[in-house]
Parts: structure tokens; C-alpha cells; sequence
């Protein structure tokens, strides 16, 4: 069976009970959303400020993830070796040659990895105090809230 007709074929089944469906589904929406604003006026509230310290809570450790990430992810390897060996112009590169365009896509690897750790760690710093975490779930509150009303809409 194809997917396209056993998609359809759903699609008739599910559309009687559409209108219910929907109305649950904004239920669940909000109760969700609620919880989530809850938990983060809670958390903003504490008198203890507690913030959980994670494996990337500095940028050294930022950069050495995503730099480790980056070397790591088999797509980059395939890609890396696609291009020293795959190069079908009957060019031969010399040892020179091939250690100069190693070192060079290393570092412009590496510095993208930097500005995007910097980066990170800056933007993390500020979502990560505790009135940013409470901004962002509250945002994120309204976002589901607005899902909500345009699902019953």
C-alpha cells in the first residue's frame, strides 16, 4: 500500500471525531502551557537562586564540545575525505600541499566552533540567569497558548 493512500484513508477515519480531537488537543495545549509557567514562577521564586552547573557552563568546555562534536560526526569525515580524495582533475597534490589544506580547513573549522561557543556562552549566560529562564517559559508559555487558540480556531 502506498503512503500517500494509507494517509487518506486515515484522514477519513479521523475527520468524524475531528472537531473533539481538536478541543482536546487545546486542553492538553494549555494544561501543558500552565504547568510550564507555573514551574518557572516557582523556580524564579526561590529564595535559594539555585542554578544547575552543566557539562558546557563555560566557554572552554563550550568550544571543546562542539569542537569534539564537529570532529566526531562522521558526515564531516566523509566530507574531508571526499575532498583530499576525491578530487578527479589528475592534479596530484603535493605532501606540502595537501598538510597546508588540512591545517587550513582546521582552522576555519575551529574559529567557526569559537564564535559559535562565544556566541553560546553569551546568550546561554543571559537565557540561563534566573529572570531569563523565567522570560523564555513564560514566552514559550504564550507560544502554547497561541497554538491552542489557533488549533480550536
Amino acid at each position: 500500500m502506498r503512503w500517500p493512500l494509507c494517509w487518506a484513508a486515515l484522514a477519513g477515519v479521523v475527520e468524524p471525531i475531528s472537531g473533539p480531537l481538536r478541543w482536546v488537543a487545546a486542553v492538553v495545549l494549555l494544561g501543558i502551557s500552565a504547568r510550564s509557567a507555573v514551574t518557572a514562577i516557582r523556580h524564579y521564586r526561590d529564595p535559594l537562586g539555585r542554578r544547575e552547573q552543566s557539562g558546557l557552563s563555560t566557554p572552554g568546555r563550550a568550544y571543546a564540545g562542539l569542537l569534539g562534536l564537529t570532529l566526531l560526526n562522521p558526515m564531516t569525515i566523509v566530507y574531508f575525505g571526499a575532498l583530499v580524495l576525491g578530487r578527479g582533475d589528475g592534479e596530484n597534490l603535493s605532501a606540502d600541499a595537501a598538510a597546508v589544506f588540512v591545517l587550513a580547513a582546521f582552522a576555519a573549522s575551529a574559529s567557526w566552533q569559537l564564535v559559535l561557543a562565544g556566541g553560546g556562552a553569551l546568550v546561554g549566560r543571559l537565557l540561563t540567569s534566573p529572570r531569563g529562564r523565567l522570560v523564555t517559559a513564560l514566552v514559550a508559555s504564550g507560544v502554547i497558548v497561541c497554538l491552542a487558540v489557533a488549533l480550536v480556531l
